[in-house]
């Protein structure tokens, strides 16, 4: 399979952390599952952020089984050339994909429109901005929507190479590359290693005081009444401004805040579950491995394997 990184200029060179799973795979293999070839627009050097310079290959329409894009630390500004080059490439390559900040080279050449995406959390509302026909999920370590994939912050460009391994060879072969590489062959959640509250950033001072009142009585029943009292706002006045300020519902930024609570105690603690649960303001265990499925896509008791010794019973 040809893959094909598209580097942009002042590129990050993490990205090379990523492209490098293609080669732990065909080590592994022991034969040539990826050719991996490095472009540019224009090919020559081209510098990363850091100074370093790499030569790369032009970027033409030849025709490549995977594409990915990398860019730096900021928003990139995209070439009409390298906007067109992409679209053609998009019509007879199986998968275009973005590491970090790379969304925003695809969404230029439409490639995001009316796909799911993500992108490094501090600029998700950038990308939702700028292409509003895209539904950017922050909290996702990387999105596959069809032949579109696109990761979050720049190690997790690995955790999507690896993705593709997995959908190409299955998932042997990508345990295998993860082991070699020593990492996790599927994180647990997602982008949650920020805070909660730094996800929800609210701008209304209200806002604000409800959702440091639930952080710090998690334990509490937590009604639209109370949080709505806090804010001295009416119940309904509340909730609108609530999901204007954030883009969620009161209840589930409740929800959120006490599984990012209860994540922390799983991996940090040798509390049981059952005591964890009512710590954080869930019922019972039952309750809060329901509320894990939705906000992390994982059960609680997976968490704390994944903890290590640590946080073991």
């Amino acid at each position: 399979m040809k893959v094909g990184l598209v580097l942009c200029p002042e590129f990050q060179p993490i990205c090379f952390g990523a492209v490098a799973a293609f080669d732990i795979a065909n080590k592994q293999a022991g034969r040539k599952l990826y050719d991996v070839r490095i472009l540019s627009e224009q090919g020559g050097l081209i510098a990363a952020s850091s100074g370093m310079q790499v030569m790369t290959d032009a970027f033409d329409t030849s025709a490549y089984d995977t594409l990915l894009v990398a860019a730096g630390l900021e928003i990139p500004t995209s070439s009409p050339g390298l906007i067109r080059l992409l679209r053609a490439a998009a019509r007879d390559t199986r998968r275009v994909a973005a590491i970090c900040l790379g969304s925003f080279v695809l969404g230029d050449a439409g490639l995001l429109n009316g796909r799911r995406a993500t992108t490094h959390w501090r600029y998700a509302q950038a990308l939702r901005d700028r292409f509003p026909s895209c539904r950017v999920d922050m909290d996702k370590i990387f999105i596959a929507d069809g032949p579109i994939w696109t990761s979050a912050g720049m190690t997790a460009g690995t955790d999507l190479v690896v993705g593709m391994i997995e959908r190409d060879h299955g998932a042997e072969v990508a345990r295998s590359v993860a082991k070699g590489m020593v990492m996790y062959h599927r994180r647990s959640g997602g982008q949650s290693q920020h805070s909660t509250l730094l996800d929800l950033s609210p701008q209304e001072d209200r806002v604000q005081a409800a959702l440091n009142h639930a952080r710090r009585n998690l334990a509490d029943e937590l009604t639209i009444e109370d949080l709505a009292g806090v804010a001295c706002l009416s119940p309904r006045q509340f909730s609108r401004l609530f999901r204007t300020e954030t883009g969620t519902t009161p209840a589930k930024a409740v929800e959120a805040l006490r599984v990012e609570a209860a994540r922390l105690m799983l991996e940090q603690s040798r509390l049981p579950i059952e005591v964890i649960a009512r710590e954080v303001g869930f019922a019972n265990r039952e309750r809060m491995r329901l509320s894990f499925l939705r906000v992390l896509g994982e059960v609680p008791r997976a968490i704390r394997s994944e903890a290590g010794p640590v946080a073991a019973l």
